[in-house]
C-alpha cells in the first residue's frame, strides 16, 4: 500500500492549520491509528489540540484551509477534525468544532475517540494524547456504547430509505460488531477485526461479503434490487443485534 500521498497530505494539512490557529498537538485515530487504513475508502480521522477555544475568526480560516485542502489533493474530502481546546480536554460532555463532510459543526470528542486515543493515538504533531487527555473508565466508555446503541442505531434501523445507502450498512453493522467485543471484554478492535466478529454474530454473509469486497477488492456496480435487499437484511441483523448485545454485561 502507498501510504506517501497520505503522510504529504497529513504534513500539509499540519503545516498550514498551524499558520491559522494556536496549534498544540494533532493525534490521529480510527483506521489509520489501528493499522487498518484503506486509502480513498477510509476516513481520516483526526483531533487537533489547541491552546484556547476558537474564535470566529478562526473558524473561517479552518474552513478555507479545509477547502483549500479538497481542491488540491481529493483524498482531504475524507480528512475529518475536531478542534479541542487545550482547556476543554478534561470534559467529555463538551461539544467541540468539527470538520466532517465538507463542513463544520460541534459534536463531542466521545469516549470511544477518547479511549482510541490514550490506547493507540498516533501523534503527528505536539505531545501524545497519553500527556493530556485523561482516562476513560470501563463505566464510561460501556454506558456511551450501549447510549448510542439505544438512542441512535435502534430507531434508525426502523428507516429503510438509510439503508439503501453504503454507509448506513457499513457503520451499522460495524459498530454493532465493534460495540459487541467491548462490552463484552473491554477492548476496542479495528474494522477489519468487526468484519470477523460479525460472522460469529450470525449477520448476513452475503451483506458481510459485500461490506469486505467494498472495503478491500474492487467496487462493483449494485443493484437496486440487491440494494434494497441489503437494506432489509442489514436493518433487521442490526435491530435484533442491537436487542441481543443491549443484555450483555460490560467487563470487569
Amino acid at each position: 500500500m502507498n501510504t506517501e500521498p497520505v503522510r504529504s497530505l497529513l504534513g500539509r494539512f499540519v503545516a498550514d492549520t498551524s499558520r491559522v490557529v494556536p496549534l498544540v498537538a494533532v493525534w490521529a485515530h480510527g483506521s489509520l491509528a489501528l493499522g487498518d487504513f484503506q486509502p480513498g475508502r477510509s476516513d481520516l480521522d483526526l483531533v487537533a489540540v489547541v491552546s484556547e477555544r476558537l474564535s470566529d475568526r478562526h473558524l473561517s480560516d479552518l474552513q478555507r484551509v479545509h477547502g483549500t485542502l479538497i481542491e488540491d489533493v481529493p483524498l482531504a474530502a475524507g480528512l475529518h477534525c475536531a478542534y479541542m481546546a487545550r482547556g476543554d480536554l478534561a470534559d467529555s460532555g463538551q461539544a467541540h468544532p468539527t470538520w466532517a463532510h465538507g463542513e463544520m459543526f460541534d459534536r463531542i470528542v466521545s469516549p470511544v475517540t477518547r479511549r482510541e486515543l490514550t490506547q493507540g493515538g498516533l501523534s503527528l504533531h505536539g505531545p501524545a494524547p497519553t500527556g493530556l487527555i485523561p482516562a476513560v473508565s470501563d463505566e464510561e466508555l460501556a454506558s456511551f456504547i450501549r447510549g448510542d446503541l439505544r438512542d441512535f442505531w435502534y430507531p434508525h434501523a426502523e428507516r429503510p430509505e438509510l439503508w439503501l445507502r453504503d454507509i448506513w450498512v457499513d457503520l451499522g453493522l460495524l459498530t454493532l460488531a465493534r460495540a459487541s467485543v467491548t462490552l463484552r471484554e473491554g477492548r476496542l478492535i479495528s474494522k477489519r477485526e468487526a468484519l470477523d466478529v460479525l460472522g460469529r454474530l450470525d449477520a448476513p454473509p452475503d451483506v458481510v461479503r459485500d461490506i469486505y469486497r467494498r472495503r478491500y477488492e474492487d467496487k462493483q456496480p449494485a443493484s437496486e434490487e440487491w440494494l434494497t435487499r441489503r437494506g432489509q437484511l442489514a436493518r433487521t441483523f442490526v435491530r435484533t443485534g442491537i436487542e441481543r448485545v443491549l443484555a450483555l454485561p460490560h467487563a470487569d
